[in-house]
């Protein structure tokens, strides 16, 4: 039951990604030919009109094809044959709606939930923080530049930046004291967990329930925190700081998320869906980022392509366009290859 909570929600994200292509592809007259769910074999299909809608066997996947999407079909109905413009808004549309799709989620998680708003809940004595004034009850509005909305913010500061907290320097921290705004240069002190911070804490679960204004806006403080989280994790894979082998695939989301359900059961049914709300969230974020990066057969890879041509206004060589995209889609294929290899030898290994 859990794997199947676990792969309804995956293919759920999989397949609004999907419609997004679909929904421009249509508005733009592009002629659909498939929209599909999954990969491999065909389970079940339907055509009513033109468009073959179907559920593979496979649910790792979706896709949205559409007529005409090799570069030498330019005829009538086809993607190859719009305007550059309508194009990009086509490729666009998939890691837009899963970014819609994760702050529709933000706000529903929000509402149910409340949100954790920064507040300092306990200074350690002698602490920097006490130093420079910071008491507990207020608010941490920014952290060496960088605005804070949520708790977790802090946590995430502290975890990825030990270089520069341990570096001896002034960091400008901002807060708000009984809705007084202050400002301090403080330099961070090693604590007693051995990492260096300010020696502030609180907890991302102490919440707050906001009005419906700052609903909208706390959904998108959420989402750009999992963006941003995301973006953050790329940079720690190519600088090093984390390994290739700590990547995870479908077989490990869907791992992921069932264990999330059986670890949930316990509190009772509403926490079970807040947090599959929560990782839905993540995972729709993460895939509107991952398929804009400029790899060829994916959505950024096609879009920078397309924005090449917009420079140049003149398309690129169709054979060397066709060319790209197969090196990319092998790519692709091995990549997935050695990280469900690594999904399912963390599984045996867990299980062993």
């Amino acid at each position: 039951m859990n794997i199947l909570i676990a792969l309804i929600v995956f293919s759920l994200i999989i397949l609004f990604h999907e419609f997004g292509h679909f929904l421009l592809a249509r508005l733009n007259g592009v002629e659909v030919l498939e929209f599909a769910l999954g990969m491999g074999p065909t389970l079940v299909s339907v055509k009513p009109k033109t468009t073959k809608y179907s559920i593979h066997l496979l649910p790792i996947g979706g896709y949205c094809m559409m007529k005409g999407e090799t570069p030498e079909d330019l005829s009538e109905g086809t993607f190859a044959g719009k305007s550059v413009g309508r194009r990009i808004s086509i490729i666009l549309a998939g890691p837009v709606f899963n970014f819609l799709l994760a702050w529709i989620l933000s706000m529903i998680l929000v509402t149910l939930a409340g949100v954790d708003i920064p507040v300092v809940l306990q200074v350690v004595e002698g602490s920097p923080a006490q130093e420079a004034g910071i008491e507990s009850g207020d608010l941490i509005r920014s952290i060496d530049g960088k605005p804070i909305h949520l708790y977790r913010e802090i946590s995430d500061y502290s975890l990825f930046h030990q270089d520069r907290l341990s570096s001896g320097n002034e960091i400008r921290v901002s807060w708000s004291h009984e809705g007084e705004k202050r400002s301090a240069m403080i330099v961070p002190a090693k604590l007693e967990s051995g990492n260096y911070g300010f020696g502030i804490y609180g907890t991302n679960q102490y919440r707050v329930h906001v009005g419906p204004l700052e609903t909208l806006k706390y959904g998108v403080h959420v989402t750009g925190y999992w963006i941003g989280l995301t973006f953050e994790s790329l940079r720690m894979l190519f600088t090093g700081e984390a390994k290739v082998q700590e990547l995870s695939g479908p077989v490990g989301v869907v791992n992921v998320i069932s264990d999330t359900v059986e670890e949930s059961r316990s509190d009772g049914t509403f926490y079970v869906f807040l947090n599959l709300i929560n990782i839905a969230i993540l995972l729709s974020a993460n895939l509107g980022v991952m398929n804009l990066l400029p790899i060829p057969a994916l959505d950024g890879g096609r879009l920078l392509i397309l924005l090449i041509e917009l420079v140049r206004r003149k398309r690129m060589n169709p054979e060397l366009e066709t060319r790209i995209q197969l090196i990319g889609a092998a790519f692709l294929i091995v990549l997935m290859v050695f990280v469900m290899f690594n999904d399912v030898r963390r599984l045996a290994f867990l299980a062993g």
